[in-house]
């Protein structure tokens, strides 16, 4: 269960009158009113103890790397205060504690120290290298995130639940919505709009957007992936190399500039591990989707610094559409849904143009079986009509592979400078099933194979290829590089600089063989005459035949047709330069008055190269511009503890105000100034309330604003058929940067009463105007005949000449990617899918968590429980159009998402049981979906003995009693809503760990 850490400036158990703890005497110390925390710190090394501790008890602790090198400790279970926890955990190692400040804690040697009761700044041998916990969420050392509720989990988490990658367990959140940016919505249609080229997997924080959610990696910006460079791929991280994920659930552009509107991520890796680790991990799922993990981290650390090198491998099979009985045809009858499966076909339908609309309908049934051509006119079916899945032969999940390398160095110069270099890189392949090729065939009594119905001399056919070409094949090639250099420097007194100097980039091929080459086909088919420009001839290689199942065509024909390909090629790139220094600028009666100020600059680029063989006798190369924009910043960040241990008083134990602001300047996109405000009140020990305002900002993406026009022609659903439309798309230099308003109210609970529960809430409010989107894809769920899109789709009346005008204009742009595929009376919608600045979302909800560790006797138990609820999901697609509320639509983010989870541990052995639970909701026609609730269970072995000492070994079994997801009658022809459910079914896993 992912744990919610309340942030406070002495967070509830843990560091409640810390400093009175440290400090006190030994009487006052034992006091009983003083409240606990529950441990579960394994033993082991010194530095991984001290790391376990610190990120428990939500403190920070400083030493120089040599103090605890070669140390060992006992590690620790159970509730104690944390002074008698750290007591314990350095018991006969020599070393003392002090508290320097409220939750920052510095350790040093008794035999160094002049008294230990002296304060570290008085201190003759102050540490030079300081190993922290870095807290998402402010840039002040020492505090923690402040009134933002933050998410917190380390990898020992990830492993509990069962998750073989960062990705899947950022999935499981249930403040992330799904919808948007993973491989299983690509494939199933349900998304359209993030041009994920790569099968990437993004997160949405609140369901605002992947583009809103900022994720980090150790506090540095991550390149963008995909087609359009508008969200991270997280899949890129080995899970190896992480420390812990910090999710900060609060709007933060004052802290950390544009795209933190709905929140950001920080996967912070390992720096200073010692000694080595090997981990391997097979998974697997029915019907495929096995997947092998291989990783292996070395560390060392020394009197001066440290380095970690780690390397991940993880190959990951594909899941085919047809695993799954829900997915595996467009016909969902037999679960109570409709025919989704569409009329191109193989074997094809004989189109005729109504004489009232002028719109092709099928008319004629190609007959199965066929094995003499022509055939007869006798032999066509009146008034049947052939269907086919459209996803027939698709994988669902694509196959996998990646290889991930994470090296890190940290070197103390002299007692005033330290330095930090960090690079990380990943490649990442994936390959899959996609949508075989399809086409209105125009065909004409030339061909041999020609036969018509009713004595037309041409005729036109709905056909799909997959008999005779199969499926295309999708692949892709990802590259992500992420390299760093800084430089921490003591200034005076306790001020610190910190400075970095970083580079993302994210590459991309991509591409997809085995297309239909429209005008290859027309030359085929004999519309065209041969074109001497290529090789096929139909008086040696034959005509193509479009009358059969899949085997009428000798392979001449087929390989010529067939010889369509696209390729793209992405690059996206930031390179940045931070400063910022804080420290303490004066003593309140409260507390120390702490403040933060920086500068920043970043350069953004984003380059496309496409090259497609889809139409044209030779590859068409597009190049557009190699678009760029410069950001520059400056912010600042101040805490005030206004109240505190040295005026507290009945009523007000602590109250801190926290004030931050950060003004930027885009070179494309104008300047802003973003303010934050929160406070937080302590009225008695064990209760914390918050609350946070604050304004974001987010400019238009590159590829937003400069993407390549291009129009081509789709399927969609209206009217519960799939039809023909012509899908406009491309960038729109006119957009306005997004705005955003948020709020949260929440409060952190640990009661003294009952030392070890620990339980948070958070209202949240987040209105989020000029929104930059593409609405047609937000509700392509519920078909193009949805009102709520009537802006953006234009119906055709094929028998309306002024429409079929528009049509074939399209039709002859230069953009149109498929010429001669499709006539113009064969198109029912032109869908417009540019980006536009869309009126307004406005989300609102609440986030709970609750969390209690106990001990009975030998056993130890944790219960954990996180949730979120949506009460508003409302939208409003134009500043015109009215607003609808789409919370717990199909499609949309659900109304309740939660997971509970019970942990039992005794010595070596210990277990999970956890529970997941979607709320229902409904379709878009009001229709029922039922709630959604699955299991996981995982069995741990960690002996602690030797020859056994370090190893680790748990069994994990995801989704125990392989519940199926609820059935939604989708118009993409799948039986499950893939916006708010997973198909991969129970997985069941094992993985074993050792420490050398």
């Amino acid at each position: 269960m992912l744990r919610h850490v309340p942030s406070r400036r002495r967070p509830h158990a843990a560091a409640a009158s810390f400093l009175a703890l440290l400090l006190a005497a030994p009487a006052a110390i034992a006091a009983p009113a003083e409240p606990t925390v529950s441990f579960a710190i394994p033993g082991g090394a010194m530095e991984s103890v001290l790391t376990a501790f610190a990120v428990q008890a939500h403190v920070q602790i400083l030493y120089t790397p040599g103090l605890v090198a070669g140390r060992q400790s006992p590690g620790l279970s159970g509730a104690f205060t944390a002074y008698d926890a750290l007591t314990r955990l350095l018991a006969g190692s020599g070393l003392v504690a002090h508290e320097t400040r409220p939750g920052v804690i510095v350790l040093r040697s008794k035999a160094v120290s002049a008294s230990d009761a002296q304060p570290v700044a008085t201190a003759t041998a102050d540490p030079t290298t300081l190993t922290e916990v870095v807290v998402t969420g402010t840039h002040i050392r020492g505090a923690d995130a402040g009134p933002s509720p933050l998410l917190q989990f380390d990898r020992g988490e990830i492993d509990r639940q069962g998750y073989a990658t960062v990705a899947d367990t950022l999935q499981a959140l249930p403040q992330n919505y799904s919808g948007l940016a993973t491989p299983d919505v690509t494939a199933t249609g349900f998304d359209s709009s993030s041009a994920n080229y790569a099968k990437a997997t993004g997160v949405n924080l609140r369901g605002l957007g992947p583009d809103a959610t900022l994720v980090m990696i150790n506090g540095r910006r991550m390149a963008g992936t995909g087609g359009k460079g508008d969200f991270a791929d997280v899949s890129s991280i080995p899970t190896a190399a992480v420390d812990r994920v910090d999710v900060l659930l609060d709007g933060a552009s004052a802290l950390y500039g544009s795209d933190a509107v709905g929140g950001v991520v920080n996967i912070i890796l390992k720096r200073d591990f010692d000694g080595a680790e090997t981990r391997a991990r097979y998974g697997a799922a029915k019907g495929g989707a096995a997947e092998t993990v291989l990783a292996q981290t070395f560390g060392r650390v020394w009197s001066t610094g440290h380095a970690l090198a780690s390397y991940e491998y993880d190959d990951r099979e594909a899941l085919p559409f047809s695993a799954r009985a829900y997915t595996v045809s467009a016909d969902l009858r037999p679960f109570g849904g409709s025919d989704r499966r569409v009329i191109n076909a193989s074997p094809g339908n004989v189109l005729i143009a109504d004489p009232v609309t002028n719109a092709l309908v099928p008319t004629f049934a190609i007959p199965a079986g066929a094995t003499v051509f022509p055939p007869k006119p006798s032999d066509f079916q009146r008034g049947v009509v052939n269907l086919q899945t459209a996803r027939q032969g698709m994988d669902l999940l694509p196959h996998q592979e990646r290889h991930s390398v994470y090296a890190a160095l940290t070197q103390t110069l002299d007692d005033r400078v330290e330095v930090t270099a960090d690079l990380r890189f990943s490649r990442r392949t994936a390959d899959s099933n996609s949508l075989a090729p399809t086409a209105t065939v125009t065909i004409a009594d030339n061909n041999p194979y020609f036969a018509s119905p009713n004595g037309a001399r041409s005729q036109q056919i709905a056909y799909s290829f997959f008999g005779d070409l199969g499926p295309t094949r999708a692949f892709s090639a990802a590259q992500s590089l992420g390299a760093s250099v800084g430089a921490k420097v003591r200034l005076w007194g306790d001020w610190r600089a910190d400075t970095y100097g970083a580079f993302a980039q994210e590459r991309i091929s991509a591409g997809t063989n085995g297309n239909l080459n429209s005008l290859f086909l027309r030359e085929a088919v004999g519309a065209t005459a041969d074109n001497p420009a290529t090789p096929f001839r139909t008086s040696v290689d034959g005509f193509f035949n479009p009358y059969g199942t899949g085997n009428a065509n000798n392979p001449a024909v087929l390989d010529f047709i067939g010889g369509g390909y696209s390729r793209q090629n992405f690059t996206n790139e930031v390179r940045s330069f931070n400063l910022e220094a804080d420290g303490k600028v004066l003593t309140l009666p409260g507390g120390d008055l702490r403040l933060a100020v920086g500068a920043h600059t970043r350069l953004e680029r984003f380059e496309q190269r496409t090259v497609n063989l889809l139409s044209t006798v030779s590859p068409v190369v597009t190049i557009p511009a190699d678009e760029k924009r410069i950001v520059t910043a400056a912010f600042a960040e101040l805490r005030a503890p206004l109240v505190g241990p040295g005026n507290a008083r009945p009523g007000v134990r602590s109250l801190e105000l926290s004030l931050a602001v950060r003004a930027e300047r885009y070179s494309d996109a104008g300047s802003t100034a973003n303010p934050k405000i929160g406070l937080t009140w302590e009225p008695i020990t064990g209760l914390r309330l918050r609350s946070t305002y604050g304004t974001s900002f987010r400019a238009p993406g590159l590829t937003e604003i400069n993407l390549t026009p291009t129009i081509s022609a789709v399927t969609f659903t209206r009217a519960g058929a799939r039809v023909q439309a012509l899908d406009v798309d491309g960038g729109n230099p006119g957009l306005k940067p997004e705005t955003a308003t948020s709020w949260t109210a929440g409060f952190d609970l640990a009661p003294l009463a009952l030392p070890g529960l620990k339980i948070a809430a958070t209202l949240f409010d987040t209105d989020f105007t000029d929104q930059i989107d593409r609405p047609v894809f937000r509700f392509i769920a519920s078909g193009i005949d949805n009102p709520v899109i009537a802006p953006f789709v234009q119906a055709i009346n094929p028998a309306n000449p002024a429409d079929l005008a528009k049509v074939q204009a399209l039709l002859n742009d230069p953009t149109y990617t498929t010429p001669g595929l499709f006539p113009a009376n064969a198109f029912a919608a032109i869908v417009d899918t540019r980006y536009v600045n869309t009126g307004r979302l406005h989300v609102r909800g609440i986030d709970a968590s609750a969390a209690y560790g106990f001990d009975r006797g030998r056993d130890h138990f944790d219960l954990s429980a996180n949730g979120t609820y949506l009460i508003h999901y409302e939208q409003q697609l134009t500043p015109t159009a009215a607003t609808g509320d789409f919370v717990g639509i199909a499609g949309q983010p659900v109304n309740l998402r939660a997971r509970a989870a019970l942990s039992w541990r005794r010595e070596a052995f210990g277990a999970t049981l956890g529970v997941n639970h979607v709320g229902a909701y409904k379709s878009e026609v009001g229709k029922r979906i039922d709630a959604w609730t699955t299991a996981d269970l995982q069995l741990r072995w960690t002996p602690d003995t030797p020859p056994l000492e370090g190893l680790a070994l748990a069994v994990s079994v995801q989704n125990l009693l392989d519940t199926e997801p609820p059935f939604y009658n989708s118009p993409q022809g799948v039986g499950y809503d893939a916006a708010n459910a997973d198909p991969l079914g129970r997985y069941a896993s094992v993985q074993l760990t050792k420490r050398w």
